[in-house]
């Protein structure tokens, strides 16, 4: 069977994705990231979590944040990211010297002064 011989039902659209939505998305999801690392890290000194156990308090935080993320988007996460793995990841190192920062300064003035 040709090409003339397919249906109009078998053909499959191919998906399109906006550069600039793809983009902005990405920036809110940045931004997210960034303002949760912050206030988690200042969760993390006001608790006077140290060490090992501030560092797993981070991912803990990041992973609720990025579920949070997934359920918010719903069944539809596709229209507005191109896989749910880049809402795990994107800027989770970025979110981590944010976290440090206010970790330290919160414990710091909560539990040193």
């Amino acid at each position: 069977m040709g090409r003339r011989g397919l249906k109009l039902s078998q053909i499959k659209p191919q998906e399109a994705y906006s550069d600039a939505a793809i983009r902005t998305n990405n920036a809110i999801l940045e931004f997210c990231r960034t303002s949760f690392s912050g206030l988690s890290g200042a969760t993390a000194g006001v608790l006077g979590l140290t060490a090992l156990y501030g560092f797993i308090f981070y991912f803990v935080a990041s992973l609720f944040m990025s579920l949070l993320l997934i359920l918010k988007a719903g069944s539809s996460w596709g229209r507005y990211f191109k896989s749910r793995w880049r809402i795990f990841t994107s800027g989770l190192m970025g979110g981590l010297f944010t976290y440090v920062l206010s970790w330290t300064f919160v414990y710091g003035m909560v539990h040193v002064y």
